[in-house]
């Protein structure tokens, strides 16, 4: 299995960045790759999503449980797509008022060996691409102040 883990402390705080992450629907607006999304069903403290990833000719459906615990920790499990499994955990931790740290960690494994190869290669890249476009997403929702992001780890 592929994984690697990322904690950022950012200068934002854990409810806004908790709403942000669970904000499935709006993924398709910042997310690289991510084509589209269908939220199936949501409630407090569980959703069900599909999202349509692409690169090139390639399109992958994948559909997630996603287990929310307001604000403390967003756990992403993989239900259905070309994997054979995918797991992501999000932890907000409040630093103070307007700080929060946040502790990011995917693993994944894909059925075919030779892409699940391939991916290993790419994977960092592909993770810290995403990651800062959290960030982005952050400063534009709720205000840059990137001079404040660091990281943890």
């Amino acid at each position: 299995m592929v994984g690697i883990r990322e904690t950022r402390r950012l200068p934002y705080s854990a409810e806004q960045m908790f709403d942000l992450v669970a904000d499935v629907a709006k993924y398709r607006e910042f997310l690289p790759w991510v084509i589209a999304t269908r939220v199936r069903s949501d409630n407090e403290t569980e959703m069900l999503a599909d999202m349509v990833v692409g690169f090139k000719s390639i399109r992958e459906t994948f559909t997630s449980r996603v287990l929310k615990d307001r604000p403390k920790q967003i756990a992403v499990h993989y239900v259905d797509g070309p994997l054979s499994d995918l797991d992501n955990v999000w932890t907000f931790r409040v630093v103070d008022e307007t700080t929060c740290e946040i502790d990011f960690a995917v693993d994944f494994e894909f059925r075919n060996r030779v892409f699940q190869a391939l991916a290993g290669q790419y994977f960092d890249r592909a993770f810290r691409k995403m990651v800062a476009a959290f960030e982005m997403r952050a400063g534009e929702l709720y205000g840059s102040n990137n001079s404040s992001a660091q990281s943890v780890a």
